[in-house]
């Protein structure tokens, strides 16, 4: 028998939208990956690692090297206090980070709040691992949250909370407000925060990421979850880090020895090398990315689009009505892919209950000419 949780699950809207752009030849803004093959150095890096170095197994929490790169990354970009021995395990991308976490940290019956939108993988994880959704819907333009809907959200069977900042897919930075009022929760209902921040890297207009762990009361009780495949715009390398303090470390890894037990040698080492000398990197890719962003807003604006701020990630959105259109976002984007060319995602697929039907997502870390191309195509979608 089929778990009744995968038994109807529907295909993603990454795969819908990706395989239409396959099978029309659309230019696809759709699912989240970049046009740049990602840093040179870190790909010779690990094809040199590949040949010359070894191919068995790694130790189950990852190569000490990564690990001790990631907790001084975090030193110098958040200043953060973490052990390498003892509070990080790397694990087979961001994705798998979070079944870890879900499964080692949620019993059943355990209610876990979620704010929608959200990243399609959470709903179906928890629900897995025996938890109960409460949902907190965000919406348009700021997607922000308050006193009064957390108060709707927690309980005394609260276990979990999940947050992902800055937000897929709303390209929106958590302010530094509403994260201490969500720490100010997690504390006063003994709740664990899981932070799924895979984008911490790419913040724009000089804004900077703030994890959650940071804040008064969090660092026992928070587990941050980042991702190489992110940092660097390299989605398929699958490269992920769980940071949690050493009681939650333990739990996390031993949900990971049996997921996929570690992770390939040669990506771990690239990652560990691009960490420790990482050039410019981490202050020239979110700049090229916040042009390309800059270079999409303006197009669409001159087309007459309504387009929402983003402060961070790969996304941004278009407010189809106060654009002047009438469809909703599915709709116009379904007729966008097949009689114009042009992939999107429509926002209303990460929500789980009452969604927001009218905002449409778009991915910029593109081809100048690409997006150029997508601007007057989505402007003849439009009318």
């Amino acid at each position: 028998m089929v778990h009744p949780v995968y038994a109807d699950l529907p295909t993603t809207i990454f795969e819908e939208m990706s395989g239409l752009a396959r099978q029309t030849g659309a230019i696809n803004l759709g699912q989240g990956f970049p046009d740049d093959p990602g840093p040179l150095l870190l790909r010779q890096k690990a094809g040199e690692a590949l040949l010359t170095g070894t191919n068995q197994y790694p130790p189950m929490r990852g190569l000490p090297a990564l690990r001790q790169a990631v907790t001084d990354h975090y030193g110098r970009t958040q200043g953060l206090d973490l052990d390498w021995e003892t509070e990080v395990t790397v694990t087979s991308g961001a994705t798998e980070a979070l079944a870890a976490a879900f499964l080692s940290l949620i019993s059943p019956g355990d209610e876990v709040v979620l704010f929608q939108p959200l990243y399609d993988a959470y709903l179906p994880m928890v629900k897995r691992a025996g938890g109960v959704p409460k949902l907190v819907r965000l919406t348009p333009p700021h997607w922000r949250f308050d006193r009064a809907m957390l108060e709707a959200a927690f309980s005394e069977r609260t276990r979990l909370v999940v947050l992902n900042t800055p937000l897929n897919p709303a390209g929106v930075v958590t302010p530094d407000e509403d994260l201490a009022l969500l720490a100010e929760f997690c504390v006063r209902h003994d709740v664990i925060a899981v932070c799924d921040e895979v984008w911490e890297a790419v913040v724009f207009d000089g804004r900077a990421h703030r994890s959650l762990i940071s804040y008064p009361g969090m660092r026992e009780r928070t587990v941050k979850i980042g991702s190489a495949g992110k940092m660097f715009g390299m989605t398929g390398w699958k490269v992920g880090f769980l940071c949690a303090a050493p009681a939650l470390t333990k739990a996390l890894a031993g949900a990971h020895q049996f997921l996929t037990f570690t992770t390939p040698p040669n990506l771990q080492e690239a990652v560990a090398f691009g960490l420790s000398q990482p050039g410019d990197w981490f202050e020239a890719m979110p700049a090229g990315l916040q042009r390309s962003r800059d270079r999409l807003a303006a197009g669409l604006t001159a087309a007459g689009f309504q387009v929402l701020d983003s402060g961070g990630t790969y996304f941004l959105n278009i407010d189809l009505t106060a654009s002047g259109v009438t469809e909703d976002d599915r709709t116009f984007s379904l007729r966008a892919v097949r009689d114009h060319g042009v992939a999107s995602i429509p926002v209303s697929a990460f929500y789980a209950e009452a969604p927001v039907r009218n905002i449409l997502r778009l991915c910029f870390a593109k081809a100048d000419e690409t997006l150029d191309e997508a601007v007057r195509r989505l402007a003849a979608a439009r009318g």
